[in-house]
């Protein structure tokens, strides 16, 4: 398959090289990959960009699937249907090593168990842009940027007066539906928008046929006000209320588990954040921005007869943030990027009703990254960031270091581009300090709850390069190869501890590495038809897990990572109908490793063992038309061949279904 691949891929380049002529490069402008504005023909980074034409257009109700077919090495996967528990894997890493950002705020969840981030409350509705950086930032973003990071930018307000009603509907009882009403002046804006979904839903496990149900109330807002030309001020909230119903992980038969009970387990969460930025320029030169920030997470876990939660748990996780940002220019081509950040994480939970637990620790961090142009055709970033834990190891340092290199033709189609990074991440409040058996002796945290004080930070080291080629308009590509490593990962041990015999997080003496290459190409045949084609090759091992791998192992792969990935979108304007537009996205996955789960009854008993994922072939079917400029209609066929599937061994995905929808702006 991969030299086939390979073949393919010289055929297409040396056919369409031979015969079509050299353009100026569309400029586009990124801000993430270090902090400020700048082209993305000089960023040595690898750097996806989802603009707000991608949004206006997509019918996908979810951030997470949206971004499953447009991006390379950003693995999907999800435990169920709509709203379970879902999640991006950057360039073969668990995704615990790719932090997330809503509107510059880390929005990973203190009370999970390794301080991440899940996807599935994320509605296409709220968001005007995405900019995914791929390999090391942890010089720029800190603890767990090892993989990746991933900047979701909510809509904002835009001068005079704007509204706009979106409503879509499908199988399942599916129905979204988002409304917003924004404006301002060039001075003034200000955005609110509200949405709700709620469906059916699919059974979240393959092996009954319940349907798990879910619900999601949100909000957004902004408001910004320039008070003069060195002055302004602005705000945002993101809000997001759920329920789901969902089928609990047996683990044995511990808590009254077992495969054959009743699935009615149901969880109501509260997702929220809100950051004020104050930015000052005393100069034209420099620039100041001021941020404090709150993120809190909640979730409450209904009572399930003759499942393990026979009585509610109740978890959060709050963090805060005071940040500050300087930027200077020394001209044009030159300027430093730098900060000083403080983040408060806290976490606590009633677990059963057993005793409250809560828990925090903080982190303080210094940066900078300094951005030159070294000759006429090199761009290069270098930059290093400083922090402490409050807790980790007893109070540990960590520093991470980044260099990147751009090479532009003086024809503005070619691009060499190259980074290297270290990086770390920080161990959770959870593996801190929570053990499994010992939760009766762990009230208040401290020392009685786990060895406090021997865990350090996982700590990493990542390289790619590659190349970007405009060929004309009608044609573009992207090679990179990629190569990460990370050692000291968090496990989790059984024995002993300082609360007594259970178990608890120590640093494993492993090496886990991650590389492969990401192929990204767009061919525009003509005014009617254009194709875009991503491919992905992973190879993985899993240094934590296989020292000692068990008899059903597959193989070394990290777990739900497959080894090839292939992505498809055919776009079509049908000729004579120019307000009509048709879109073909196939996609293609290998097998990969899975762990076994102790929900799965195939054969009459629980499976722990490692399990396989088989590969699967799925395609959507979208049609859009707008009507007299105002009103875009959709219908999408979804998962057209009816393939049963999954991304995560014995959950459920989404079958053959329909959805209709409106949207318009008046």
């Amino acid at each position: 398959m991969f030299r086939m691949f390979l073949r393919f891929l010289i055929i297409l380049y040396f056919t369409f090289f031979s015969n079509l002529v050299f353009s100026k490069d569309i400029p586009i402008i990124v801000i993430t990959a270090s902090k400020k504005p700048q082209s993305l023909s000089t960023v040595g980074t690898s750097v996806t960009v989802l603009d707000e034409k991608f949004f206006s257009n997509t019918t996908e109700y979810f951030l997470g699937d949206a971004l499953a077919s447009t991006t390379t090495s950003a693995n999907f996967f999800q435990s169920g249907g709509h709203g379970t528990a879902s999640a991006i894997q950057l360039r073969g890493m668990p995704k615990r090593y790719s932090t997330v950002y809503i509107d510059g705020i880390k929005m990973s969840d203190p009370s999970s168990v390794s301080n991440d981030f899940d996807f599935n409350n994320i509605l296409t509705s709220q968001v005007s842009r995405v900019e995914i950086l791929k390999g090391n930032q942890s010089s720029l973003y800190g603890s767990g940027a090892v993989g990746g990071t991933i900047h979701i930018t909510t809509k904002k307000g835009k001068p005079g007066l704007n509204k706009d009603i979106n409503y879509l509907f499908g199988s399942h009882n599916t129905h979204n539906f988002s409304t917003s009403i924004s404006g301002g002046d060039i001075s003034r804006k200000y955005f609110l928008g509200l949405q709700r979904f709620h469906t059916d839903g699919i059974s979240q496990m393959t092996h009954n046929d319940e349907k798990d149900r879910y619900r999601n109330n949100g909000l957004i807002a902004s408001f910004s006000d320039k008070f003069s030309e060195n002055l302004e001020l602005k705000f945002n909230t993101r809000i997001s209320e759920t329920y789901l119903q969902y089928d609990a992980v047996c683990v044995s038969n511990l808590f009254g588990c077992s495969p054959s009970r009743d699935h009615s387990e149901e969880t109501d969460a509260l997702e929220a954040s809100a950051n004020v930025n104050l930015i000052y320029k005393p100069f034209k030169n420099f620039n100041n921005k001021f941020t404090i920030a709150n993120t809190y997470f909640k979730r409450i876990y209904g009572q399930a007869p003759g499942s393990k939660n026979t009585q509610q748990d109740n978890y959060y996780g709050n963090r805060y943030a005071v940040l500050y940002q300087g930027e200077y220019n020394f001209n044009l081509d030159d300027s430093i990027i730098f900060g000083l950040e403080r983040e408060d994480d806290q976490m606590g939970y009633n677990k059963d009703e057993t005793g409250r637990i809560d828990s925090n620790a903080y982190v303080t961090s210094q940066y900078f990254d300094y951005q030159t142009r070294i000759t006429k055709n090199l761009y290069g970033t270098f930059g290093a960031r400083f922090d402490e834990h409050s807790l980790a190891g007893g109070g540990s340092n960590e520093d991470s270091h980044r260099a990147t290199l751009a090479y532009v033709s003086d024809d503005k189609t070619t691009k060499f581009k190259s980074s290297y990074g270290t990086g770390y991440r920080f161990p959770s409040l959870y593996e801190l300090l929570y053990v499994w058996n010992s939760r009766n002796n762990c009230n208040g945290g401290g020392s009685k709850c786990g060895d406090v004080g021997f865990k350090s930070a996982e700590n990493s080291r990542s390289y790619d390069f590659g190349i970007e080629k405009s060929i004309n308009p009608n044609l573009f590509f992207d090679l990179t190869y990629f190569n990460i490593l990370y050692k000291d990962a968090l496990e989790g041990w059984s024995g002993n501890n300082a609360a007594g015999s259970g178990s608890t997080t120590q640093n494993s003496p492993s090496t886990t590495k991650s590389q492969g290459l990401e192929f990204v190409s767009k061919f525009k045949l003509n005014d009617i038809l254009n194709f875009d084609f991503n491919y992905t090759y992973t190879q993985t091992y899993d240094g934590a897990e296989q020292d000692n791998p068990s008899n059903t192992m597959i193989n070394s792969q990290m777990v739900r990572i497959p080894r090839n990935m292939v992505n498809l979108i055919t776009n079509l304007k049908v000729p004579g109908y120019k307000d009509l537009n048709v879109s073909l996205k196939t996609k293609w996955s290998d097998e990969a490793r899975d762990y076994g789960n102790g929900n799965a009854n195939r054969n009459g008993s629980q499976s722990f063992g490692d399990a396989e994922l088989d590969s699967y072939l799925i395609s959507d079917l979208s049609i859009k038309y707008n009507y007299l400029n105002q009103y875009n209609l959709y219908f999408d066929i979804n998962n057209i061949l009816d393939k049963r599937y999954e991304t995560a061994q014995d959950y459920s995905q989404m079958d053959r279904s329909f959805n209709f929808g409106i949207k318009t702006i008046y």
